[in-house]
């Protein structure tokens, strides 16, 4: 590797290889350990984010003259979710969500998708469940399923290791709450697609008391208060296969 190549290059380019059709076909476990490791290694400020006062150090791999020559969010200022979009192709998205304490993101899902996250920093706990079987269409407009719980108010603190999800195991459908301020960067392949029919769906749950560790899922809409902004990514410049926009 460049000795010169920021750790959010080294993770695209990796992404690029394990991802990108024609380039190995489907990602072995290996290759997503891979990809963990790497995660594992990242910081917040190797994404341009500054989580001095925000429940986490700055990073000790960027020396103050790298510090002073760059530009940095200070996501401490948030007051609402905040995705700072780093990368979207066909083939997979990064980016970073930014929570302020004490915000949510409703439960939803993750269609075909196998997703990769770092919590950069602070704190957070999570619900998350895999279907049973394929959920169905109620009416067919709204989907219904039985789903298996996989976390019950899980606290994730860091620094912690990458977190994995695929199609139909580790926790496809989770909600997250932010207990300090944090900042989560994902990985999503594919990333969400309407017209692919991988749309973001959103679910209410209702526990089966004849059946512990398992709950009803509901397709619902989203609370009327919830949103996400967005803010610009100013980290280290990517350079970019651009066959995968062909």
């Amino acid at each position: 590797m460049d000795g010169d190549q920021s750790k959010v290059q080294r993770l695209y380019d990796a992404c690029d290889a394990v991802f990108s059709p024609g380039k190995g076909g489907l990602p072995t476990l290996t290759q997503i350990r891979w990809l963990q490791d790497i995660l594992d290694g990242m910081e917040a400020a190797d994404v341009g984010i500054d989580a001095g006062g925000c429940g986490g150090e700055r990073s000790s791999s960027s020396s103050d003259d790298e510090r002073t020559s760059r530009r940095f969010l200070y996501p401490r200022a948030f007051t609402r979710i905040t995705y700072v979009h780093i990368h979207e192709c066909d083939d997979f998205s990064m980016g970073v969500f930014c929570f302020p304490a004490g915000a949510t993101l409703p439960l939803h899902d993750h269609p075909q998708m196998v997703v990769l996250s770092k919590l950069l920093y602070g704190s957070m706990r999570v619900k998350s469940y895999d279907w049973v079987a394929a959920p169905c269409r109620v009416s067919g407009a709204t989907k219904s399923g039985l789903a298996k719980v996989v976390a019950v108010d899980e606290l994730r603190e860091a620094p912690c290791k990458a977190s994995v999800l695929f199609p139909r195991s580790g926790g496809n459908i989770h909600t997250l709450t932010a207990v300090t301020p944090c900042a989560l960067l994902d990985v999503l392949a594919p990333p969400y697609s309407e017209d692919l029919g991988r749309p973001s769906t959103y679910f209410t749950d209702i526990p089966v008391p004849s059946l512990p560790g398992f709950a009803v899922l509901e397709e619902a809409d989203l609370p009327e208060d919830f949103s996400v902004v967005g803010a610009q990514y100013v980290g280290p410049e990517l350079a970019v296969d651009m066959d995968c926009y062909d």
